[in-house]
């Protein structure tokens, strides 16, 4: 209960003046709710007791008790539509601010916090926990408001009928109880459920990125029963929340009516007894069943309490993450290609260490290959160069600065990662290559020309306007990859890290891509993880990986002749690649075969 007060509090504090607006409209409400109480009972009084008794009533009096009936009527309807409108904006601020908020954090929180949490339950902190957060604000000022009306309400009681009012007011007492009962068993419930739809969400969210596998291995049914089992979990978690709404809700809309039952029992003693007219006990009567109103809307609150402050802790646990990166105030000065240094770097995933010591150097304008076996750190290595992760201990030095010594947008500034596994939006070519950035046409196509994507993108029936699909699916792996490339390029990077971006590509045409990187007219610093001969002979040195470490590092030839290791790794790749070649030759002279084959039957039969 308490926790839930403080949430509405946060809401009440940002949006003081619409929640002010707000409660002023439902007290309006409240009061011309209970004016309409009073003219009630000055109508019964002056106009309906005349007619029986005196068989007439004057102009005047009818008059004035229809203007008072129609005039807080129409007060009234205008406290209840200026109270939903501006309940409506204040609850949907609150959420929309939440979710700019968690949005935010997100693109703060360094890679390694998202590697710990599932992308299902990132979506779910984003939509349906924000969302439950607010949900008690639509009916707070109601409630809020219409204390106006209980106070007043309960006021008029007492000045009408001492001994009805203290009968009518017994009812607070079960009220309060009830409400604790609730809230000690809804809470777990509640927590469980909004768990629960976040895991949904995972599982969801998890099937639909991993179409391809699920299809190819034929495991439609199987993610399907998967889901479906959750989301039973989920139906059976809501209809548990549900049940205890459902006999909560009951329970406290039949408090006022036992009150009234009350008062009209006690109410007709005391009339028999001459102790109050009816006038009086038709405006105790009325104005008790007015009290079912405030206490039905306080109800709205307090039954959205529990799932409000679930969603709330769960927005909170995003928003209060640490692991943010620091950022330093040293600006770059330097222009041209960058001068790299990495300084005894150790990183670990949680106590699994893999990337231990490592130390080497990339003077500014050269081509470094990264080579190493699978799993020796390779990944995690680049990942550091861009600084989407920090070193447990170490330094990487762009042209002698700490990564973490430079400003906010820094390194991004003068440092391009491409992945291996290549993102694109549904969006134009112009806008995966752009993304944003102030750059032309013309820009847009020399990175093209220089990442060998200008060809293939000349065929596209709009050119740079032609959208890619979500995740560039319109368009072939190695296509992907030329345009993720292009994307860096035409920042201009002094720094280009390329993790093994051009594995999906032609050896010939990534042979291209590597010479237009090192003759361009404003070359960078280029760190390739390499998997190819071609491209480990194209670069100027290579730093040879294996289980985290640097084993050793230098041009390619000298490697060859003195490290064991890199040598049997290279050995394994012209293996790979011989056989690949003899395969692809294999298959084009079959083609070949059957071609002639075809054109001299075609020729015999002519």
């Amino acid at each position: 209960m308490r926790q839930g007060l403080g949430v509405l509090g946060v809401a009440i504090r940002t949006e003081k003046a619409v929640f002010t607006l707000a409660v002023l409209a439902s007290a309006v409400y409240g009061g011309m709710t209970v004016a309409s109480a009073w003219a009630l009972g000055w109508a019964t009084q002056n106009v309906v007791l005349p007619t029986f008794a005196q068989g007439g009533v004057t102009t005047a009096a009818l008059w004035t008790g229809a203007l008072l009936i129609l005039g807080t009527a129409l007060l009234k309807a205008l406290g209840v539509a200026g109270r939903r409108i501006l309940a409506g904006v204040m609850q949907y601020r609150m959420q929309a601010r939440s979710r700019r908020d968690v949005t935010k954090q997100y693109l703060r929180l360094p890679l390694s916090w998202h590697h710990q949490h599932p992308t299902g339950q990132l979506l779910s902190n984003a939509s349906a926990d924000a969302e439950a957060a607010w949900a008690p604000l639509a009916p707070l000022p109601m409630a809020v408001g219409v204390i106006v009306m209980l106070v007043t309400a309960a006021v008029a009681m007492l000045f009408t009928d001492l001994v009805l009012a203290l009968v009518g007011f017994l009812i607070f007492p079960a009220i309060a109880v009830l409400n604790l009962v609730y809230q000690r068993r809804l809470s777990p419930l509640a927590t469980r459920a909004q768990q629960l739809r976040a895991e949904v969400s995972e599982i969801a969210h998890e099937s639909f990125d991993g179409a391809l596998v699920v299809k190819t291995l034929g495991r439609e049914d199987l993610e399907t029963e998967r889901f479906q089992r959750r989301a039973h979990e989920l139906r059976d978690a809501n209809i548990a929340v549900g049940r205890v709404r459902g006999l909560f809700d009951p329970m406290l809309e039949a408090l006022p009516t036992l009150g009234v039952l009350a008062v009209l029992a006690v109410g007709a003693a005391r009339l028999s007894g001459g102790a109050i007219d009816a006038g009086g006990l038709v405006q105790v009567a009325y104005l008790f069943t007015l009290l079912a109103f405030p206490i039905r809307a306080l109800g709205w609150v307090l039954a959205e309490l529990p799932r409000s402050v679930v969603g709330w802790q769960r927005v909170q646990a995003v928003l209060d993450a640490t692991g943010s990166m620091e950022y330093g105030s040293t600006p770059t000065t330097s222009t041209g290609p960058a001068k790299l240094a990495v300084e005894g770097v150790s990183y670990a995933y949680g106590e699994a260490e893999v990337l231990h010591d490592v130390t080497f150097e990339v003077p500014a304008g050269r081509t470094v290959a990264l080579v190493g076996p699978t799993g020796s750190g390779k990944s995690t290595l680049v990942q550091l160069l861009a600084r989407l992760v920090d070193p447990n201990s170490g330094r990487v030095l762009l042209d002698d600065v700490d990564l973490r010594e430079l400003p906010y947008g820094g390194v991004a500034a003068s440092v391009a990662l491409v992945p291996q596994q290549t993102f694109l939006f549904d969006d134009t070519v112009r806008g995966n290559v752009a993304l944003g950035a102030d750059t032309t046409d013309e820009d847009v196509r020399a990175a093209l020309r220089l990442a060998q994507a200008d060809g293939f993108v000349g065929r596209l029936p709009d050119g740079l306007d032609t959208r890619v699909g979500e995740r560039g699916a319109s368009l072939s792996g190695g296509q992907r990859q030329r345009i993720a490339l292009a994307r860096a390029l035409v920042r201009r990077p002094r720094l280009l890290v390329l993790d093994d971006a051009t594995s999906s590509v032609d050896p010939q045409v990534e042979a291209k891509i590597l010479y237009g990187l090192r003759d361009a007219a404003e070359a960078s610093t280029v760190v390739v993880v390499a998997y190819r001969m071609a491209t480990i002979a194209l670069a100027d040195e290579v730093v040879y990986l294996d289980k985290g470490r640097v084993v050793d590092h230098g041009p390619h030839e000298e490697l060859i002749e003195r490290c064991a290791g890199y040598r049997n790794l290279v050995t394994a790749y012209e293996r790979e690649e011989a056989e690949r070649a003899a395969i692809e030759l294999e298959e084009a002279v079959d083609e070949a075969v059957e071609e002639a084959a075809e054109e001299a039957v075609e020729e015999v039969q002519a």
